[in-house]
């Protein structure tokens, strides 16, 4: 696999005919790699009576979300992995482990860093984090939510974090930050929820607005629980825009299983797949692969993951393929929304959404 070629790549520079063509490679070659150097993943294809060789890209073995709670899948020597990140929906379901070597953690790193610089420039802002530094105590044994925050960091020339350790808005702390770049750009990220619920309802009810028009928001993860409340995203962006001034806010839809090619959501409202990940949506009845405009389970494809065998996921999420090529923000690729989950899913909030 010649990471240094995907990589080098921009992020919406592929259509989706060439991309077809290279995923079917790069998704074969990774498929026969975590054969050889994962047991279970053999095992599972084995037991799926998967046969080696050239496959197209909708013939890719997918794993069940949900697989990497019940199991420990790593295709790399214990030793060579330097951090574990975990995912969990609520208080009480079992965790996913994704094990990562220096050279994965560099891959989605930089995937995560050409699709921010695509968005809102290659600059580094200061970075007001709807988050509480806690998130961060343990880097070893990594939370999403932590990954997050430290992966945007990336775009940062200085870290505000809005929440205490209490999840109460450090109003002081905030309004200081601003005052300092009040002339500047910022990018503002956390997840929906707690943006919502910390961050959000705590200006509302104080009956404060901030002064953050030149700012972009970005957030993903959550949505579960806000729709549950019957907030839309038309109704979030208008209630953030209403406490903060902010107009440019980005959803993205992202995993702990695939960290760092997320799928950002353009001005035109759409997700967008880039170079480093690939989706098909699949008819729940016999998981063939839907049209445009079709809904269906979502698949995620990612060349990236290369000490753990999540390159190809069966999520829990329904959703559908708009088009290819043509939204109209000029971006090449896949374009989706996400409709829901699937009947019976384990909610996931934002991976370990705070409960308090």
């Amino acid at each position: 696999m010649n990471y240094e070629m995907i990589l080098a790549r921009k992020p919406y520079s592929l259509g989706r005919v060439e991309k077809r063509e290279l995923y079917s490679q790069w998704m074969t070659e990774l498929t026969e790699y975590h054969r050889q150097h994962c047991l279970p993943y053999e095992k599972l294809l084995k037991a799926l009576k998967i046969p080696s060789g050239n496959m197209k890209e909708e013939e890719i073995p997918m794993l069940p979300v949900g697989l990497f709670k019940d199991m420990e899948l790593i295709s790399v020597p214990p030793a060579d992995v330097f951090k574990t990140m975990t995912s969990s929906g609520t208080n009480g379901q079992e965790v996913s482990k994704i094990f990562l070597d220096t050279e994965t953690a560099g891959y989605q790193q930089h995937a995560l860093a050409s699709i921010g610089e695509d968005f809102f420039g290659g600059e580094r802002l200061p970075l007001l984090v709807i988050d509480s530094p806690d998130v961060l105590k343990n880097r070893e044994l990594f939370s999403a939510r932590g990954a997050g925050i430290l992966g945007f960091s990336i775009f940062s020339s200085r870290i505000c974090y809005a929440l205490t350790s209490d999840m109460e808005l450090d109003m002081e702390a905030v309004e200081a930050f601003l005052k300092q770049y009040k002339e500047k750009k910022i990018l503002v990220f956390g997840f929906t929820y707690i943006i919502w619920k910390y961050f959000y309802k705590a200006l509302a009810i104080q009956g404060k607005k901030l002064e953050l028009n030149n700012a972009v928001l970005i957030h993903g993860g959550g949505w579960k629980k806000l729709i549950s409340q019957s907030v839309s995203q038309e109704e979030f962006k208008t209630r953030i825009c209403s406490v903060t001034g902010i107009s440019r806010i980005h959803n993205y839809y992202g995993m702990a299983e695939q960290t760092g090619c997320i799928y950002m959501e353009c001005p035109c409202g759409n997700l967008h797949a880039s170079v480093y990940s690939d989706i098909i949506t699949r008819r729940p009845v016999d998981f063939t692969p839907c049209e445009f405009g079709e809904k269906g389970i979502i698949q995620v494809l990612s060349p990236l993951p290369r000490s753990y065998p999540g390159h190809s996921i069966l999520t829990e999420d329904e959703g559908i393929i708009i088009g290819g090529d043509d939204c109209l923000c000029g971006r090449l690729g896949k374009y989706f929304k996400v409709t829901g989950r699937i009947k019976q899913a384990q909610v996931r909030g934002c991976s370990d959404t705070y409960e308090g």
